[in-house]
């Protein structure tokens, strides 16, 4: 490869995709470790009505994370030096975090009150991220209102959970 080669757009493109896929990939594998083994319990816990079916929590958090990815690689394409993309990612990947974190709190270590106490502050970070997201690209905001809506109905559904078997 030639030096103007390895600069090209589409080299760029794919460094900025990888970076968004990866982290997502594997924030992804990490929730699912903690929770595959543990279904079993959460199978026998006391659940509200309104507790989706468990073939719905699959595609919901594959479709989630194809967005997330989506709206991570589009502010990873804006001018390296902005401070508001600067706090934009850092607030992605703080949620990003709070989300896989959830997963080992709530399944892993059989805490529900523990999940709400980290599902609360992982809605605010995301309501923070699609507006640090809007200022940069309103796409990418845009691409983060499901993950909004599935993480405020998750909370509800951790506290129902909480108060249902506490």
């Amino acid at each position: 490869m030639t030096p103007a080669s390895t600069s090209s757009p589409w080299n760029r493109d794919s460094r900025r995709a990888a970076l968004a896929i990866i982290p997502l990939a594997a924030a992804s594998v990490l929730g699912q470790l903690a929770t595959y083994p543990n279904l079993a319990w959460y199978a026998n816990l006391t659940k509200p009505s309104f507790n989706p079916s468990d073939w719905v929590f699959a595609p919901v958090w594959t479709t989630l994370y194809l967005l997330m990815a989506f709206a991570l690689w589009r502010v990873l394409r804006l001018p390296d030096n902005s401070t508001p993309r600067q706090l934009a990612l850092s607030l992605f990947f703080v949620q990003l975090a709070l989300n896989a974190a959830w997963s080992w709190i709530f399944f892993a270590g059989h805490n529900p009150l523990l999940g709400v106490i980290d599902i609360v502050p992982q809605f605010l970070v995301i309501l923070g991220t699609i507006v640090a997201f809007r200022r940069l690209d309103r796409t990418a905001a845009w691409c983060l209102f499901p993950l909004a809506a599935w993480v405020a109905f998750a909370g509800v559904l951790n506290i129902a959970i909480w108060l249902l078997n506490g």
